[in-house]
């Protein structure tokens, strides 16, 4: 139950989300929060292939997958944007902290979406 492909999506997208808040914080000490979010989401997109490949999925990274991988990446981003947006300028919830909440809602939906394409598997 604890190495299940799920559960090692957790453990990295725990860290995943570690190294995107951290150079999110880091950037919005000079830039605005939607320019710190999307370039710690580009950051930390690199940093989740590769873990996804090597430690989730235990797949090869091919060039094929790595230019299909952002499909994976497209509902998340989008979806995370859209709510963060909201989270910030509809509820005033502090710039600071609106990306946890945003990033939990999209969990279960990247973790179908990138297994499809990693593992070319949709259960």
């Amino acid at each position: 139950m604890i190495n299940t492909p799920f559960t090692r999506f957790l453990v990295i997208g725990l860290l995943n989300t570690l190294v995107y808040y951290s150079v999110y914080l880091l950037l919005n000490l000079f830039l605005p929060y939607l320019a710190s979010h999307i370039l710690g989401f580009l950051v930390a997109f690199i940093f989740s292939f590769f873990m996804n490949c090597y430690v989730v999925y235990k797949v090869k990274p091919t060039w094929g997958k790595l230019f299909k991988f952002p499909l994976t990446q497209v509902f998340n981003m989008g979806m995370q944007t859209l709510l963060l947006y909201f989270l910030v300028e509809y509820f005033t919830v502090d710039s600071k902290i609106a990306p946890l909440p945003a990033l939990i809602i999209t969990v279960p939906f990247t973790y179908i979406i990138t297994k499809w394409i990693l593992t070319d598997k949709y259960k």
